[in-house]
């Protein structure tokens, strides 16, 4: 009878054991965290470029991945330095592609690097480029980027400083055309033919959203129409 005791011991023991050991201290390990590439940079159109064929091999220094992850590279390219719309998306696994775009026109193009678990790195600064026309001698000026103030946001008071930069290839001398009201497409012409790449905004309409555009001229009558930029006053 004792040995019989003995062993219903032995085993309510194991079972005891044997039920403890499942308990919720054998976690799982957390998968690591995957990290996006480097941002490529670009090589070739640099800013400013004239590209004399319209098949330009677009290329950039290889972006680098910490967890040794396959690279593929996200080229945009538009006709105007929002990306909207966008011309062309197109895609490599090497660090160069050759893209045809048409010939004689303003382009703006930007890259990003994706690896093989979809981390993405952010866009490369934007690079604006001409294509070469049939003939021609003349380039027109590339359209304006915004500096002030931001897109979007608000301002303190009634009035405020519009700040653009623009720059032409031929390094002709450049004019501008302001436009300014609360429409979505602004057609109040503000200033016309200044030489200034600012514009003292005054006696603006509390609590409004106001929108601007900027046309940009060369002496040859070559011109660029901008985006519509917006703010808001307080």
């Amino acid at each position: 009878m004792k040995k019989l005791y003995i062993y219903i011991i032995v085993i309510s023991v194991n079972m005891f054991l044997s039920c403890s050991s499942g308990g919720g201290d054998n976690k799982e390990p957390e998968p690591e965290e995957n990290i996006a590439p480097t941002v490529p940079i670009q090589v070739y159109p640099l800013n400013n470029t004239v590209c004399i064929d319209n098949n330009i091999v677009f290329e950039w220094n290889a972006s680098t991945d910490s967890d040794g992850d396959r690279i593929t590279y996200t080229i945009e390219i538009a006709e105007n330095n929002s990306f909207s719309p966008i011309s062309n998306t197109e895609t490599s696994a090497s660090e160069s592609k050759l893209i045809s775009l048409v010939k004689g026109k303003a382009y703006y193009w930007r890259i990003k690097a994706t690896d093989s678990k979809s981390a993405a790195s952010a866009y490369s600064p934007v690079m604006q480029f001409l294509t070469e026309g049939d003939g021609v001698s003349n380039h027109i000026p590339f359209a304006p980027s915004l500096i002030s103030p931001i897109l979007n946001s608000e301002i303190v008071g009634t009035s405020t400083v519009l700040s653009w930069l623009a720059s032409d290839v031929d390094g002709d001398p450049l004019t501008y055309d302001v436009y300014l009201d609360t429409n979505t497409e602004p057609i109040t012409k503000v200033a016309e033919n200044q030489s200034a790449t600012t514009y003292n905004a005054t006696g603006l309409a509390a609590s409004s959203t106001y929108y601007f555009k900027v046309v940009v001229k060369d002496d040859k009558g070559a011109a660029s129409i901008g985006q519509v930029w917006s703010f808001t006053t307080e």
